[in-house]
Formats: C-alpha cells, structure tokens, sequence
C-alpha cells in the first residue's frame, strides 16, 4: 500500500470533522440569531406594556427582525412616543438598523422624518432632514459612543390649528458624538451652513453661522441614569465652543457651573477672531446695544486682530475683560 492510499482515509475523516464542526457552528449560530430575534420583539413588547401602565403610549409599529443569516436588522414603519400626564409627544417616520456578521457590535441606524414633538414651554415643532443615520458601538453598561450624522436639516412650527407655520431654521449638515469619560459625558459636535430665519427671533438678523464644540458634563453618567429635575449642582467643563460667520469667529473654553441657588458661575476664554466683523454681527442681532456693542468691541480690537479675552460670571454676574455684560437670570 502507498503512502498516498495511507493519507486519503485520514484526510476524508479530517474533512468529515470540520463538515460537521460547520454544520454545529452554523447550527448555534442559527440558534443564537433567532434566539436574539425573539428576545428583542418579546423585550420590545414588555417594555411598551410597562410603559402603558403608566398611562404612557409608545411603540415601534410593525416591528420587523430580518437579514438572516448575514446580518441582524430591526425596522419598523414609525416610532411613536405619547405621555399624556407630562404632555409631551414625539413621533417619527421609518427606522432601519443594521448589524453586519463584520460589526455586530457597531449597529447602524437610518431614520427618516419628519420628527414631530410637542413638549410644556415650547411650540410643537417639525423637524425634518434629508438624511439622518446613527451609529452605535454597543459595550457594557454603557455604549462606548453614540454618533448622530444629518444632512439637509430644517426646523418650523407645527401649529395644531389652522394657522400657517413659521420657518425656524435650516442647516445644511450637522453630526455630534456622546461618549462615557470615566464618570462623566463627552459630547463633541459640529454643524455647517445654520441659517436661522429671523421672524423666529424677535426680528433680529444673523448671517449664515458655522460651529463646533467639545463640552464634558461632570458626573454625566449617574444623571443621564437618573436625569435631575434641576439644572442645580450641575456643572460642565468647555473644551471649545467655536462660531463662525466669514472672518469672523468667537471660541469659548473653560468650566461653567450652576449653584444651589440657580446662580451661574464661570471662568472663561473668550478667543476673538476679526473683532470688527464679530460687532457687526452682534450689532445686527442685539440692535438695541449696538452703540455699546460698537464701543466696546472698537476699543478690544486695539487688542488685535485675534485678542483674548476673560468672560467672567461670578453669582450670575457677568463681565467680558472690562465690559459688563449684565446678570444672568438664576436657572431652575
């Protein structure tokens, strides 16, 4: 017998062991994704029943679970939220998510408008947007981020009688980032092309504006577990908060708290880019201090062209280098 008739036996029981090896994977496999299809409409079913006996209406209509067996994809025609004690509502359209065999841990998330909400203190609103998508890195206990990216943006009104609605806003992208920093909340966001329709302000104009921001809410993950009542005892440490329009461009950074009293404390930078260019859009959208405005910022341009300033609020108080800014009313 041939070494080659001594191998072909072994070599037959060795494809045999890994066939069956892959029929067992691909057998729990199976298992494991209709075990979690199940699990998540029988989760989502209990977590609307739970909100129904608190006299609160919720649901993600005609949820489907589908993309055997190359990916897990939830989907359902629209989400609805409705608590009738708080009066406040929101519903959207369509949402789609998506996790591929290659990241089942980094869903990705489609939803469409528009989004409809109405909640105490402010006009229901419309807000609907040409393309929304949302990704998750899923980990325990918390995500390890959340990012939201949009485009074609706009905001309005959503009367409930028969008056027409008042445009807000529209921008043209937009995206943001939450992530846990140890015990506390990283947002880091950006939005382009913000135009805010000045019937929506009061009359006042501004320009087409431009902005960035890098801001960590202390203490940030116990509050979103249990979300105070209270904006008290809060506090916020400001990376960067930048605004631009043409030449001109104003960047914030540093800590900014809340006291027990609702008084606003804060110990700022103020970076100035252009100080002329920066009056002339204060000038336009605060008219009734624009000979201030004009004063004060014609002496902080002899500073330069890009000075630096501290904002300080002490007890509500507030003050940018030598001007004073007035009081900050106590938040709740």
């Amino acid at each position: 017998m041939t070494s080659s008739d001594e191998r072909s036996p072994k070599l037959r029981r060795r494809l045999f062991w890994l066939a069956a090896l892959l029929v067992v994977l691909f057998a729990a496999y199976s298992g494991g994704w209709f075990y979690l299809a199940d699990r998540l409409k029988t989760e989502a079913d209990q977590a609307v029943a739970r909100l129904g006996s608190k006299g609160i209406a919720a649901g993600c209509a005609n949820l489907v679970v589908s993309g055997y067996p190359m990916s897990f994809t939830v989907s359902c025609d629209n989400i609805a939220y409705e608590d009738d004690a708080r009066k406040v509502a929101a519903s959207t359209g369509s949402f789609n998510a998506v996790a591929g065999l290659t990241g089942p841990l980094s869903p990705v998330a489609d939803l469409r408008g528009p989004l409809r909400m109405m909640a105490p203190g402010m006009p229901p609103l419309w807000i609907d947007w040409d393309r929304l998508q949302a990704n998750v890195k899923v980990w325990w206990p918390l995500p390890r981020s959340v990012s939201v990216q949009a485009e074609g943006l706009n905001g309005q009104t959503d009367p409930q009688d028969d008056t027409d609605p008042m445009q807000l806003f529209s921008a043209g992208k937009a995206a943001g980032r939450l992530q846990p920093a140890g015990q506390d909340i990283n947002y880091v966001g950006s939005f382009g092309d913000l135009e805010i329709n000045a019937d929506a302000i009061d009359g006042r104009v501004l320009p087409a504006l431009d902005g960035s921001g890098d801001v960590t809410l202390k203490n940030g993950v116990a509050l979103m577990a249990a979300p105070p009542k209270s904006l008290r005892g809060q506090s916020i440490e400001i990376a960067k908060l930048d605004l631009s329009s043409g030449t001109a461009r104003v960047t914030v950074s540093g800590p900014v708290s809340v006291d027990a009293e609702g008084l606003v404390n804060g110990d700022l930078t103020i970076k100035l880019k252009d100080p002329k260019a920066v009056a002339s859009i204060l000038a336009g959208a605060i008219p009734e201090h624009k000979s201030e405005i004009e004063q004060g910022f014609s002496a902080i341009a002899m500073l330069g062209k890009e000075p630096s300033l501290p904002l300080k609020i002490v007890k509500g108080k507030a003050s940018l280098g030598f001007i004073p800014l007035g009081k900050v009313k106590p938040l709740e």
